[in-house]
């Protein structure tokens, strides 16, 4: 299993993923700034995981086609269908010599279809999902999200329940995975939210602080 993480959730009308930033070879560290989410269309995003130079390759390889696809009927492919598309590359290299090892998230949101959040692991199997993570640190966090989750979900309090997940892994783990990028799709497309890190953290206890002096 990968030592970096991926984390998704879907609510009611929008899809947030979360990510490790953590880039390492063997139990070498070598930077802090690699994001592994990456922009498909304006409203589709995947997040990938697994050796590094898979992940790069196949997700470029997905991105590449699927702007061709645009170009080609003049739309993009729908978050359902741009899923089965991939899972079904995946499967196919599989049975070749140059299989991906390549575990993925793929989030977006369709006007006809809402929002939509497929697991789709290094074997090309996929399921549409409500919520699912990659990588070591997901195994702590399937219990938050069975008991946080909801269906009518909002973004608010789908943010906090990643912040959650992330401040469990960075008290379980021994990987110091210590920041971690979000992003959300939704009707309005896809946004960057802020960073969840131990910066972040002391910012937001240094609001409530504030709040408190100035109540007193």
């Amino acid at each position: 299993m990968a030592m970096e993480t991926i984390l998704g959730i879907k609510g009611s009308d929008f899809v947030m993923l979360a990510c490790d930033t953590m880039q390492a070879k063997s139990v070498v560290f070598m930077k802090d700034d690699q994001s592994k989410i990456h922009r498909l269309s304006d409203f589709s995003m995947l997040a990938a995981i697994g050796d590094g130079g898979d992940t790069l390759q196949f997700t470029d390889y997905i991105a590449k086609h699927l702007q061709l696809y645009k170009i080609t009927h003049g739309y993009h492919l729908s978050p359902r269908a741009a899923a089965h598309f991939t899972r079904k590359n995946l499967a196919d290299y599989i049975r070749t010599n140059t299989r991906y090892q390549v575990s993925m998230l793929m989030a977006g949101y369709d006007e006809v279809e809402g929002p939509d959040l497929h697991y789709i692991d290094s074997l090309g199997a996929a399921q549409s999902i409500e919520h699912a993570g990659h990588g070591l640190g997901s195994l702590f966090c399937g219990s938050i999200f069975q008991r946080y989750w909801r269906q009518n979900l909002r973004q608010t309090e789908a943010y906090n329940i990643l912040k959650m997940c992330v401040t469990e892994v960075q008290k379980r783990l021994v990987i110091n995975l210590r920041n971690f990028d979000v992003f959300v799709v939704d009707k309005n497309g896809l946004r960057q939210l802020q960073s969840i890190n131990p910066a972040s953290y002391d910012a937001e206890a240094l609001i409530i602080s504030l709040s408190s002096a100035l109540d007193t």
